[in-house]
């Protein structure tokens, strides 16, 4: 199982902590670094849908102009890979699954 996030995220910091105390394993994956997001943004795409993904509340989806916003419809795999911090974090690839966000249902379900 891999966990992308940022290090300083602090849903990122969660998920993992709470998967540790789990007891579950994982690889943790820096989307800004590590992350080959051009091959791994559509599949996550395909199983999630743009709406999940793509985190409009960040600093960063403010921060784009109109232009850019709308490629979240016609591109929102190639504005995901210009853009890493847009990726609603943590991701987190079970190789079967794909889980975006964090809270208590997706715990459940990656540790069962």
């Amino acid at each position: 199982m891999k966990l992308f996030g940022l290090k300083n995220c602090d849903s990122c910091k969660k998920a993992m902590k709470a998967l540790d105390a789990a007891g579950v394993a994982f690889d943790f994956v820096d989307i800004r670094a590590e992350a080959d997001l051009a091959s791994v943004v559509p599949v996550w795409l395909d199983k999630t849908g743009s709406k999940a993904l793509i985190n409009t509340r960040s600093t960063t989806w403010r921060s784009l102009d109109d232009a850019q916003r709308g490629r979240a419809e016609t591109d929102p795999a190639g504005l995901l890979a210009e853009n890493p911090t847009l990726v609603k974090r943590p991701v987190i690839d079970t190789g079967g699954e794909v889980h975006v966000g964090w809270s208590d249902k997706v715990l459940e379900a990656v540790s069962a």
